[in-house]
């Protein structure tokens, strides 16, 4: 292999591997200089010239002449640093004692052997540049939604291609329970870490991380891309069932209407990408009683005891109420207390019955506006008995109504038992 050789096998591959030209050259001088030190024991009387526009490469030996005695007998003669003038007057006859003779030397002059080792290290140092940059690359999109193809199929893990060829993986743990994939299939899944394993990077994917699911509602709502909408927890059981819980800091966004979209719409399409996963989309507070309530949608609670202490949390429930809060294997339940961080626990409650002297809170719709009943129907609360069985702050902390209003309601429901 000549230099001319070289350069251009190597200009090839900077192409493919989009390597600048700068790294390209440091890489190239290294491995030669790499197999001169080898050959002559140092190489600081070389000089090397590369031009890979031009696919030219020089390699230039410089050296002090000395007398021919001193060359043969002198234990101080360095072949890297001396040349004697006899040798000297071979490559031109005027050269004298004490002068530098600069003498060119070519890749096929190192012998067979050493032009071998040069090129197995030039491709070692290209490889270790490769994978350098891969893991470099990724490590930056670690969150990210990766597209790629499924290459192989096995037991425990799927190998996909991304766009330029690398190499990802997608464990059978990273995957939807539901999730079937062919050779040839795109997929879509985040990049959740990268690794160096054997001095090779070992790129994982995954599609149960609940950062795969923030990154879809970023695709799917533009005002949670824009930062318009934040997204503020995301706790799921993958393929089943996940609960968002989102908060606007402009008043005129509902952020659950922007996230669900008009009919479904932009929901629709992540539910599809999960396989019809069941997603909870619902308004963050940090009015907790009012936020444990919301993340146990479907079901109405009656009321709450929160232990800050402890961080449990006592929900009372309407018999026909406690299935719903529950949910199917105890999921609702489940997601909830991961969602909010209090440990849910649930009770049956007997007084929420109506009883033959209770009164439904629609009677008092002359003397109590409509949406204050709401605010209390929200919490589970749709008699007058069911409101009076709690204190002024509770009511408080549970809805979004002022003290002064609250104290009122409660004043005019007391009034009808009197």
């Amino acid at each position: 292999m000549d230099s001319k050789t070289l350069i251009e096998s190597f200009a090839e591959f900077k192409e493919v591997k989009n390597i600048d030209r700068v790294t390209m050259m440091s890489i190239l001088e290294d491995v030669i200089r790499n197999t001169i030190q080898k050959k002559y024991g140092s190489d600081e009387n070389f000089n090397i010239i590369i031009n890979t526009d031009k696919g030219d490469l020089e390699i230039w030996h410089n050296r002090e002449i000395v007398d021919d005695e001193w060359a043969e007998d002198s234990f101080d003669f360095d072949e890297a640093k001396h040349i004697s003038l006899t040798q000297a007057q071979k490559i031109e006859p005027d050269f004298e004692i004490g002068e530098e003779v600069s003498e060119q030397l070519y890749i096929e002059n190192f012998g067979r052997r050493s032009v071998l080792a040069l090129r197995q290290n030039l491709q070692s140092r290209l490889l270790d540049l490769e994978k350098d940059g891969i893991f470099k690359k990724y490590t930056e999109r670690v969150g990210e939604i990766i597209t790629s193809e499924v290459y192989q199929i096995w037991k425990k893990e799927i190998l996909l291609l991304d766009d330029e060829g690398n190499e990802l993986i997608l464990p059978k743990d990273q995957q939807i329970p539901t999730d079937f994939f062919k050779k040839g299939d795109a997929v879509r899944a985040v990049a959740l870490k990268v690794e160096m394993k054997n001095n090779s990077p070992v790129i994982t994917l995954s599609r149960t991380s609940p950062t795969f699911l923030e990154r879809m509602f970023e695709m799917e709502v533009p005002e949670v891309f824009d930062g318009l909408i934040t997204i503020k927890n995301i706790v799921r059981v993958p393929g089943e069932r996940a609960k968002v819980a989102v908060e606007s800091y402009d008043d005129r966004i509902d952020p659950v209407g922007a996230c669900v979209g008009m009919k479904g719409s932009r929901i629709h399409g992540i539910v599809r990408e999960l396989h019809n996963e069941n997603i909870d989309v619902i308004n963050y507070t940090n009015n907790i009683p009012l936020y444990i309530s919301r993340a146990l949608n479907p079901a109405k609670i009656s009321s709450i005891k929160i232990d800050e202490v402890t961080k449990r949390a006592e929900v009372y429930l309407k018999p026909d109420q406690v299935s719903l809060a529950i949910g199917k294997g105890g999921l609702n339940i489940k997601l909830a207390s991961k969602l909010t961080g209090y440990e849910i626990d649930v009770f049956r409650d007997s007084e929420g019955e109506i009883d033959d002297d209770d009164v439904a809170l629609e009677e008092f719709s002359d003397e109590i506006e409509a949406w204050v009943i709401a605010q209390f129907k929200a919490i589970g609360c749709d008699t007058a008995r069911s409101v009076l069985r709690h204190n002024a702050e509770y009511l408080a902390n549970a809805t979004d109504l002022e003290m002064e209003t609250i104290e009122e309601v409660l004043s005019i429901l007391k009034s009808e038992f009197e």
